[in-house]
């Protein structure tokens, strides 16, 4: 908490008591059924974590990106699997209210704030990941309506969730020519591909999102024909500091867990703790987090006051945050030895559900391309 306001640190408090008392006691038992915790995050809602960084006339808690991050990274400690599904929740929300008309704010955001309603972000398909501006999932206009038809693939909440954003083609090739429509459950043509199995990120259901000449009103369109890739990049760049922040959660967690089996756990009769490597090695991974959290909050301060170079700054914070955090988790598990690789200890899941993101909201790799393009053209 160095450097917060009182406020700050009130949202954190809070996020991290509902962390201990409403998650991590489940944390394990959604993993193991693939339980999709609707309840305990429309608890969540309560305290205003369904529209945190959405404006208040539409519900919303009207939270600057730092504060949201803060949150997102307290909630993570929780259980990072649930927190990040929220992540992708707040990121379509923020899209309906930035982009969206006064009736569609009006229709869409309440329901979503309060979480009585779910949403999914429809941008990836089978043949189109980190190219996003070749997507081909197409929506020809028709009068009032646009026939959408194509797919998407690996949604989080997919079937499940009850709004999605979808990026989809309007016009010509290129990012020029992507729209984005919302969609709601039960639309004749909308249809879902089987429930993923996955490493992790088992509390929140992962499907494919299928369009047959899916028949969605003009009126559910966001922004102009042709912004959708602009609106998906701009939701990007939030999501990015979002997931990051899922990750200090996970670490922070991972490096408590550390501590205490170093303290309790002995071996050649003393306490591991003993050990001047391995004490080192937690020195590290605290440095470590520690580090990337001030890249996080320096790039989520930089999207919220709209600087030039809040793009790249979100990229890289995404890039270190992420692959950084997953080595502390790692470690973690290594310091627990045989026990990390049990269910029975928390470590293991942690390890599981945080490495997917360092590929999601834009793989490390291409976090890697923006920054080098970012440089080579300065």
């Amino acid at each position: 908490s160095t450097g917060l306001t009182e406020d700050q640190k009130e949202f954190q408090k809070v996020a991290l008591d509902f962390a201990a008392k409403e998650m991590a006691p489940y944390m394990a038992e959604w993993d193991e059924k693939e339980i999709f915790p609707v309840e305990t995050m429309r608890k969540a809602a309560q305290l205003g974590f369904g529209g945190i960084y959405v404006k208040p006339d539409v519900g919303g808690s009207g939270l600057s990106r730092l504060d949201t991050s803060i949150i997102f990274e307290a909630l993570s400690t929780g259980c990072t699997s649930t927190t990040a599904y929220m992540s992708i929740h707040n990121m379509c929300v923020w899209m309906i209210d930035t982009f969206g008309n006064e009736e569609q704010r009006r229709r869409f955001c309440p329901s979503l704030c309060s979480m009585e309603k779910f949403a999914s972000y429809c941008l990836t398909e089978p043949g189109s990941g980190s190219d996003a501006a070749s997507l081909l999932t197409s929506a020809q206009r028709k009068g009032d309506t646009y026939v959408l038809n194509g797919s998407k693939a690996f949604i989080s909440g997919g079937g499940d969730t009850d709004v999605y954003v979808v990026m989809c083609r309007t016009g010509g090739p290129g990012p020029k020519g992507i729209s984005c429509l919302v969609l709601e459950k039960g639309m004749p043509g909308l249809s879902f591909g089987k429930k993923e199995k996955k490493v992790g990120w088992n509390s929140q259901p992962t499907r494919a999102v299928i369009f047959e000449d899916c028949v969605v009103p003009v009126g559910n369109r966001l922004g102009a024909e042709g912004q959708g890739f602009t609106i998906a990049m701009q939701g990007l760049n939030g999501g990015r500091i979002n997931i990051a922040s899922c990750s200090l959660g996970a670490a922070h967690a991972s490096v408590l867990l550390a501590q205490e089996h170093l303290t309790v756990r002995k071996q050649f009769g003393e306490p591991l703790a003993n050990n001047q490597y391995l004490q080192f090695r937690l020195a590290e991974m605290a440095t470590r987090l520690v580090a990337a959290r001030l890249m996080v909050r320096n790039a989520a301060r930089a999207l919220q006051d709209g600087r030039e170079d809040a793009a790249v700054l979100c990229s890289m914070a995404k890039l270190f945050a992420t692959d950084e955090c997953f080595g502390i988790c790692n470690q973690a598990l290594q310091m627990h030895g045989g026990y990390g690789y049990l269910k029975d200890y928390a470590v293991q899941q942690f390890v599981r559900d945080i490495r997917v993101h360092q590929i999601l909201e834009g793989t490390n790799e291409v976090m890697r391309m923006i920054v080098a393009r970012n440089l080579l053209q300065g």
